[in-house]
């Protein structure tokens, strides 16, 4: 549950305060710890006329950052979550500026308390409310994007392109001496595109019509059991003109792990594949005002990470989900 407070009432042009929480319950353990706790909590405000967006708080940055949030738009990699970059399962503290160049270009920089160095799991199960300042060998991570977007108008295709890079000073695992201790800051970077091709309705709703896009990141191997990351997607929005507000979507992506850490599997005489791939198609469909409804089918080639036996060799997901808004 989310809610936002508009502060225009008292004069604040702009200024929103958000206040979120939120509650997992697993049926099946390994998914992920149960969780009752903050989801967000965050005061945003614009400057100089909308040239400068400030938004500070517990963040959940993977709405913020890489387009990473978008149910159509962006990677569904969680090579940045990896990296230390906060999330629903795990707000953390942030400040984040944005600059506007113009009404099409800008450079977004966070400042944020990073989620654990062991990962989401090992930082809910510390942290399960979310109000813990820190957790255990957890530091700062610094994240700049630079990106370019114009909105489709009619006649004009919409174009978006970005690009960024994150440092985090926790302390990492080295994967290549992991039974040394270290102190290593781990990196990630990223570049991604997404191009309108078609307008399927351009007078009426220019923002209908047929995208494709891709995404590519790297961080260390060294640091990371997830390395390269690449995806292609081919998406619609408003393909139907009795269905205008609908979604569909066809994505493919491959996932190459640490070579380390596959060596090291191996070396234990494990079986060990050195990447993953999967394929997924996805409909939205917009059923009511504020009611949404996602079917999807995902094959996965090499579901696990890194190790796996030979009955998970392949994987078949039914996604079925609702989202209510109100």
């Amino acid at each position: 549950m989310i809610a936002t407070y508009d502060l225009a009432r008292f004069g604040i042009s702009d200024g929103q305060i958000v206040v979120g929480a939120e509650h997992q319950y697993w049926t099946w353990k390994s998914a992920g710890p149960d969780r009752l706790g903050l989801n967000a909590f965050s005061y945003y405000q614009t400057f100089f006329d909308r040239k400068i967006e400030l938004k500070v708080g517990y963040l959940r940055n993977q709405h913020e950052f890489a387009g990473a949030g978008d149910k159509v738009f962006g990677p569904s990699s969680k090579m940045l979550f990896q990296a230390g970059m906060s999330n629903n399962w795990a707000p953390t503290p942030a400040l984040n500026l944005k600059y506007n160049f113009d009404d099409r270009l800008y450079n977004k920089f966070s400042i944020q308390r990073s989620v654990s160095p062991a990962g989401q799991y090992a930082h809910v199960s510390e942290n399960p409310t979310g109000l813990n300042w820190s957790t255990r060998d957890a530091g700062i991570l610094l994240l700049d994007e630079l990106s370019y977007r114009n909105k489709p108008i009619p006649g004009v295709l919409e174009t978006w392109l970005r690009a960024g890079a994150g440092i985090n000073n926790s302390s990492y695992t080295d994967l290549a001496h992991p039974t040394q201790a270290t102190a290593k800051a781990n990196t990630v970077y990223y570049v991604a595109a997404d191009k309108q091709f078609w307008q399927s309705a351009a007078y009426s709703s220019a923002s209908r019509g047929i995208y494709g896009g891709f995404s590519a990141m790297y961080a260390p191997p060294d640091l990371n059991r997830a390395s390269q990351y690449y995806e292609l997607r081919l998406y619609a929005k408003g393909l139907f003109d009795g269905r205008p507000t609908d979604q569909m979507s066809l994505v493919v992506n491959n996932t190459i792990w640490s070579h380390f850490a596959v060596d090291a599997a191996m070396a234990k005489e494990q079986l060990a594949h050195r990447d993953s791939t999967a394929i997924s198609g996805l409909y939205t469909a917009h059923l009511a005002p504020g009611i949404y409804t996602t079917v999807g089918l995902t094959y996965i080639n090499h579901p696990t990470s890194i190790t796996y036996t030979p009955q998970t060799g392949h994987a078949l997901n039914i996604l079925v989900s609702t989202s209510v808004f109100f």
